[in-house]
């Protein structure tokens, strides 16, 4: 599949891939400073932003899809980074394809299985009949009633496009539905990975746990962590910070 995509600057290409409901466009101020000292490349993931849809997603999906975008653009060895979702995809990809991974970073997700926290979001999304509404503000205040947290549905929403004049999620929600459940199960549990990662993770969110630790030194030999005080979306929380984290890392 060929994935859409965005680049700035030039030089050791830099990959970043985002989590679950978001787009290459989310990046914002880590890609911009990071594109002083790299190609930063943002990708759309398959049935997000401007990336075609598929019934199927899978992390060997994703991963396979990498590897084409790298082969196009004719990338030997990146650095790849992702959030959430995207880390896990990052992981996949890294532990099948090391010879094309330089150093990786993985950013608040860990490697096991997590329990259901977003088929309410997508039911949520789905149950709305878009025709019948005009703004932004209309779906917002449908959301309200089911997803009370202001910044959760700021972030869904940037998924709302206007087609035809009418408005439609760009993201493939019947697709996401469907594989949801193998997007919750666990990645790379026979991985050895030797080469340079770092894992950062948010204080004050739950998805990177201690006993996570463990379980990602067993199978990423050579992994790094660090930590800042933010909950699940580090690098929006604390840019700064974060960009200072990964850029120390990458010269190392």
């Amino acid at each position: 599949m060929q994935l859409h995509y965005q680049t700035l600057g030039q030089g050791q290409p830099l990959i970043l891939l985002h989590g679950l409901f978001g787009a290459s466009n989310n990046w914002g101020t880590v890609a911009k400073h990071s594109s002083q000292h790299y190609q930063v490349i943002c990708v759309d993931l398959r049935n997000h932003g401007s990336s075609p849809h598929s019934a199927s997603q899978t992390y060997a999906n994703m991963a396979d899809d990498l590897l084409e975008l790298c082969d196009t653009l004719s990338l030997e060895r990146i650095h790849l980074l992702g959030h959430s979702l995207g880390g896990k995809v990052a992981m996949q990809f890294a532990a099948h394809h090391p010879d094309r991974v330089e150093k990786l970073i993985v950013v608040d997700m860990a490697m096991r299985a997590y329990a259901d926290a977003h088929t309410h979001l997508i039911d949520a999304m789905m149950a709305i009949d878009l025709t019948t509404l005009q703004s932004r503000h209309e779906v917002d205040k449908i959301l309200s009633n089911s997803i009370p947290q202001a910044m959760v549905r700021q972030f869904l929403l940037m998924n709302l496009i206007k087609s035809d004049n009418s408005l439609a999620w760009r993201i493939n929600l019947a697709a996401l539905k469907t594989n949801y459940p193998g997007l919750q199960q666990a990645v790379c549990e026979n991985a050895h990975y030797e080469k340079p990662c770092l894992f950062i993770r948010g204080e004050h969110s739950d998805y990177v746990q201690d006993a996570d630790i463990e379980h990602i030194i067993t199978n990423f030999i050579n992994a790094q962590f660090s930590s800042l005080p933010t909950g699940h979306w580090v690098h929006a929380e604390q840019p700064q910070a974060f960009i200072e984290r990964v850029g120390n890392f990458l010269k190392s």
